[in-house]
């Protein structure tokens, strides 16, 4: 019996020593491979580097090394958005099963997780029974134990995660290699948000006319900025709303705007040299690396924290702050974050009390802008993502200086002939693609105008309201620390007229309807679905396998060549779209495959051996 007491007690010492020290030390990891397991490793040449403003005297090969490390690692503090506030782990996707599905590979690793469902769940039209395996499209290298671009900490005595920029900018191959820079084209961002118990607080990234038609009670209220009354939305319908919204979207793609539009677009590769401007609408040109930092600092400090567009909320989403902040925080899945509108207390009164990144909007580790509130060319919410102890934009630009090194590895496609890669460049040019996608990386830097392209212009148009809540685009000194000084030194960022003009346009300011890029055509063998919609797909069979029902709602990977040949054959292309339209949830959410139609086929002149050497010469074209 003693023996027993004691035995208790030890155990019971062990446990409480265990728990206080990950309270006192906080550990936290998440998976960077070593050289050996990338497929595709940095090319280090700093003769090739791309050379930049505002940091002309960093060293560049330390740049680069620690933009690797913030690249697989940095979720600048998203842990508390995912985890506590939208409880991304806390439904049907959690902690234990994703522990599970990892273990039951013993090492061998996975391009796409398939993790036992923790609940019953109905989502939209369709319903998970507990123990239902879910295809999440996230990869775990060989040999690792949690997956790529998601970072596990132990906080406020809780288990956390967050994203960084390897979640969707990095994939594995069959072998478990990890493949630099290559989009994430499984990856079912939609439906693990839809799973997630408060995905309600993503509620501006779907086609929403008025959130006024989500108040039922009148009774549950709060005092806005004005000190006017407000209702709040029911808590279940919003839910649910967001729930179908969220599910429209393909594997591999994810809305980045916030303007009640649902708009998803395919997440983008990350071999940025040389492809500038950068984003789908071009909306990065100005600033370190060319306007790379700026769009890499609009997806941390935009897209992975809701609360950081509580200040842009009035004047860009219409939509008072103290009414914006108590609908992200009403369910929030820690209790800790949870508004109740009974307490009395306005939301913002609530939330700094919670604050855990007091001095900045959001729950991510950001800083004020020099602009702020309001948004300029440098920044969509008037918020810059940073670090104590670090440097502005010092992680923005290491992860550029990173994703710049970065190549498309070789493809190992053998050619349709001997020839006919050579005849394909000679038809690339016959065929006018050369008028574009010129010059070594294959792009001319443009944005080209949506109507010219013939796209559904709905994402072009993402960023236009934000015209309303504008400023002229600055940036601090770069070695201005943080926590930013008293009165930091702060530098206008020049923009020739020719830039701004693009801006404009990449922006949908002045009346415009936005634009598109042009892509750089490197890496096209890893980037199919094609087009900013991720519409144009077509599976290994070209006869059956038509569309994103064809391919990607079947659990079916899109072919990079017949995906290719659908891009630049006409008729290929109209199956595309029909099928396309045929879907409700794709129409809905503005994705047709539609646009881009400079055809290279009989229309115009050219054989089917034309097109398949024209195929060859673009999907090898790195190699």
């Amino acid at each position: 019996m003693r023996k027993g007491i004691i035995t208790l007690l030890i155990i019971f010492v062990m446990l409480t020593g265990i728990i206080t020290f990950l309270t006192i030390v906080e550990p936290e990891y998440a998976y960077v491979p070593p050289n050996e397991k990338v497929v595709n490793s940095e090319d280090k040449d700093l003769n090739k580097f791309h050379q930049v403003s505002f940091i002309q005297n960093e060293d560049q090969e330390k740049l680069i090394e620690q933009g690797k490390d913030f690249f697989y690692k940095e979720t600048f503090g998203n842990e508390v958005f995912f985890t506590d506030i939208m409880g991304l782990f806390d439904g049907a996707f959690s902690f234990p099963t994703i522990t599970k599905a990892i273990i039951k590979l013993n090492g061998k690793g996975t391009d796409n997780l398939m993790v036992e469902s923790a609940q019953k769940v109905k989502i939209g039209d369709r319903t998970i029974e507990k123990g239902e395996l879910i295809e999440t499209g996230l990869d775990v290298p060989k040999g690792a134990y949690v997956p790529l671009g998601v970072k596990f900490k132990y906080d406020e005595g809780n288990l956390k995660a967050g994203i960084s920029c390897a979640l969707c900018h990095a994939s594995v191959n069959q072998n478990g290699e990890v493949v630099q820079g290559i989009s994430n084209n499984d990856l079912d961002i939609g439906l693990m948000l839809a799973l997630a118990t408060n995905s309600a607080s993503y509620f501006t990234h779907t086609e929403m006319e008025s959130i006024k038609q989500f108040i039922k009670d009148e009774n549950r209220v709060i005092e806005n900025s004005e000190g006017n009354i407000e209702a709040l939305p029911n808590i279940e319908q919003l839910e649910e709303f967001v729930d179908r919204e969220v599910m429209k979207w393909p594997k591999g793609s994810n809305d980045t705007t916030i303007d009640f539009k649902n708009n998803p677009v395919q997440t983008i590769d990350v071999f940025t040299k040389g492809d500038q401007p950068y984003g789908w609408s071009g909306q990065g040109q100005i600033g370190p690396f060319k306007g790379l930092s700026a769009a890499i600092n609009n997806a941390h400090s935009q897209n992975m924290d809701s609360v950081s567009q509580t200040a842009i909320s009035n004047e860009v989403l219409n939509i008072d702050k103290e009414l914006y902040l108590a609908i992200l925080l009403q369910n929030a899945a820690n209790e800790k974050y949870r508004y109740d509108p009974k307490t009395g207390v306005k939301p913002s009164e609530f939330f700094s009390k919670v604050d855990p990144t007091p001095g900045a909007d959001g729950v991510n580790t950001l800083i004020p802008s020099s602009t702020y509130p309001r948004a300029s060319y440098m920044t969509s919410v008037g918020l810059f993502s940073s670090s104590d102890g670090l440097r502005t934009w010092e992680q923005q630009n290491a992860m550029s200086a990173f994703m710049n090194t970065l190549e498309p590895p070789k493809t190992g496609l053998k050619a349709t002939s001997k020839t006919s890669r050579a005849e394909g460049r000679i038809v690339f040019e016959n065929a006018g693609c050369i008028s574009c996608h010129g010059g070594t990386y294959l792009t001319n830097n443009k944005v080209i105008p949506s109507e010219e392209i013939g796209t559904d212009n709905s994402r072009a148009m993402g960023f236009k309201k934000l015209e309303n809540f504008f400023a002229s685009p600055s940036i601090y000194d770069p070695e201005t620390p943080v926590p930013l000084p008293e009165n930091p030194i702060v530098k206008e960022v020049q923009m020739t007229k020719e830039q701004e003009l693009q801006l404009r346009l990449g922006w949908a300011f002045g009346g415009s309807e936005g634009g598109y890029k042009t892509i750089s055509l490197y890496g096209l063998y890893w980037s199919a679905p094609y087009l900013h919609d991720g519409g144009v797909a077509v599976g290994p069979n070209i006869e059956k396998d038509i569309g994103v029902p064809g391919t990607i709602f079947k659990g079916i990977k899109p072919s990079a060549r017949n995906s290719l040949l659908a891009m630049i054959d006409s008729n290929l292309r109209k199956k595309v779209i029909i099928e396309n339209n045929k879907n409700e949830k794709l129409r809905t959410a503005h994705v047709s495959g539609k646009g881009h139609e400079y055809w290279v086929d009989t229309s115009t002149g050219f054989s089917k051996e034309e097109q398949q050497a024209l195929i060859d010469y673009l999907l090898k074209v790195t190699d």
